[in-house]
C-alpha cells in the first residue's frame, strides 16, 4: 500500500469515484511505457504547480494590465514564465505564454498575421502536419483560405520546389513551416526565403522539437520565423499548455489575438507550471537528457530498420520514428490495440500517400521523450524495439508483457 492510499487524501474524502479514477491512471502511468511522441511526464514540480491555489484567480488581460484586482502575483508568476521564456529560446523578442494550447496559438497567430479569411499554406496532415494548419476540419481551414503542401512520396521530405509552387499559386499572407509527425529537420531559412519571395510572414510551429530546440540538440527557428508557436508538455516537459514568440514588430498583434481575441482569463496555475518547467529547462541536465532522447531515437529507428520494417524517410532528426506499415498485412489502429495489451502506449498515424482513414491509418507514430525521462538508454530502447517488431508481425501481445513490466519497474515514473 502506497503513501496516498493509507493517508486518504481530500479528494478521496470528498469525490472517491473521482479519486479513484485518478489513482488508475496514476497506476497506468506507471505500470506502461509512454511511446506516444506528443506525450512525456513533467516533474512533481511542475504537477504541485499545476494543482495550487492560484487556480482560483481571475487574471484577464496581461501583467500591469488586468481587468480584476488582486493580480499582484499572477502578475509576478507570468512576467517570471515570460522571462524564463525568451531566457530558454534565446533570441526570442517576446513570449506569450498564456495560450492554453498549441492549437489556440496557433490560431490565434494566423488570426493576428493572416486576419478573418485571410490566405495560408500550410503543411498536409497526411504529410505530417498538423490539424491546425489548415486541415478542412480545423477552424483554421475553416476561418482562413487554406493550401497545403506534402512531401515527397519516395523521400517522405518536404519538397521545398513544391512548397514555393504553391506559395507563388495561392500568395498567402503566412507559410507554416513545422508538422506533428515530420521526423526530419526543417531547413527554416529557406522557408523564410520562400516566404520573403511572396511576402508573407513564416510562422513556424514547433510544437514537438521544442525541447530539442531549446537545448540546442536540432536547429531551432528563432531569429528566423516571425513567429514561432509550441506547446510545453511534449519534449519540453511542462505542463499541458502552449505559448507563442514573436519579432517585436508583430508582438502588438499576437499578443491582442490571443487576449481579448482568442481567450478569456489564464489559467494562472498553468502558467506558473510554465514556469518551472522553463526553470527547469535551463538547468545543464536538461541538455543531457535532450541529447539522450535523440540518441534513444536515432537507435530505435536503426533497430526498426535491422528487423525489416519500413520507416518514413528512413532514419529521424528528432524523437519521433514514423513507422511505415503498408508493406505489412496490419493497420496502425491494430498495431496500437496490440501495444496497448503488452504494456506500451502508442499510436496509430497516417503516412505520406495513405489510403487508410485516420481511425485506422497505415503507420505507426512512435517516440522517445517519455521513456527517456524515465531513464532508458540504447539497450532498453532496443528491447522496446524488439517488442514492437514483435507486435507488428503479429505475435501474441501477451508474450511481451513480462519484458515492459520488468522495464517499468526497472525505471518507475520520476
Amino acid at each position: 500500500m502506497n503513501h496516498a492510499e493509507s493517508h486518504p487524501s481530500p479528494l478521496q474524502h470528498q469525490d472517491p469515484e473521482v479519486a479513484s479514477l485518478l489513482l488508475r491512471e496514476d497506476r497506468r502511468q506507471a505500470e506502461s511505457l509512454t511511446l506516444i511522441a506528443s506525450e512525456n511526464h513533467c516533474s512533481a514540480a511542475v504537477r504541485t504547480a499545476s494543482a495550487s491555489r492560484i487556480t482560483d484567480k481571475y487574471a484577464e488581460g496581461y501583467p500591469g494590465t488586468r481587468y480584476y484586482g488582486g493580480c499582484e502575483v499572477a502578475d509576478a508568476v507570468e512576467d517570471l514564465a515570460r522571462q524564463r521564456a525568451m531566457r530558454l529560446f534565446a533570441g526570442a523578442e517576446d513570449a506569450n505564454v498564456q495560450p492554453h494550447s498549441g492549437t489556440t496559438a496557433n490560431l490565434s497567430a494566423l488570426l493576428a498575421l493572416a486576419g478573418p479569411g485571410g490566405r495560408i499554406v500550410g503543411m498536409m496532415l497526411k504529410a505530417g502536419g498538423h490539424l491546425s494548419h489548415g486541415h478542412d476540419r480545423s477552424h483554421t481551414g475553416m476561418v482562413f483560405q487554406a493550401r497545403q503542401y506534402g512531401v515527397d512520396q519516395t523521400t517522405g521530405r518536404i519538397d521545398l520546389d513544391e512548397v514555393r509552387k504553391v506559395c507563388k499559386e495561392h500568395q498567402p499572407k503566412v507559410l507554416i513551416a513545422g508538422g506533428s509527425s515530420y521526423c526530419r529537420d526543417i531547413d527554416y531559412a529557406a522557408f523564410a526565403a520562400i516566404a520573403r519571395e511572396v511576402g508573407a510572414l513564416l510562422l513556424a510551429d514547433i510544437a514537438h522539437p521544442a525541447g530539442l530546440m531549446a537545448a540546442g540538440v536540432v536547429p531551432s527557428p528563432i531569429g528566423i520565423a516571425d513567429v514561432v508557436t509550441m506547446t510545453t508538455h511534449k519534449t519540453l516537459r511542462g505542463p499541458r499548455g502552449g505559448m507563442i514568440l514573436a519579432k517585436k514588430d508583430v508582438q502588438k498583434q499576437i499578443n491582442s489575438s490571443v487576449f481579448p481575441g482568442s481567450q478569456g482569463g489564464p489559467l494562472v496555475q498553468q502558467i506558473a507550471a510554465k514556469a518551472v518547467a522553463f526553470g527547469e529547462a535551463l538547468q545543464p541536465q536538461f541538455k543531457t537528457y535532450q541529447q539522450q532522447v535523440k540518441a534513444n531515437a536515432a537507435h530505435l529507428a536503426e533497430r526498426l530498420l535491422a528487423q525489416g520494417l519500413d520507416l518514413v524517410t528512413g532514419g529521424t532528426d528528432n524523437h519521433i520514428v514514423l513507422v511505415d506499415l503498408r508493406k505489412v498485412d496490419v493497420t496502425g489502429a491494430q498495431v496500437e490495440e496490440r501495444a496497448r495489451i503488452a504494456g506500451l502506449s502508442v499510436n496509430k498515424n497516417a503516412v505520406p500517400g495513405d489510403a487508410r482513414p485516420p481511425m485506422v491509418t497505415s503507420g505507426l507514430r512512435l517516440g522517445t521523450a517519455a521513456v527517456t525521462t524515465r531513464g532508458f538508454g540504447k539497450n532498453e530502447v532496443g528491447a522496446i524495439a524488439d517488442v514492437i517488431v514483435g507486435l507488428v508481425r503479429g505475435s501474441d501481445p501477451e508474450r511481451f508483457r513480462s519484458v515492459v513490466q520488468g522495464l517499468c519497474e526497472a525505471f518507475p515514473l520520476p
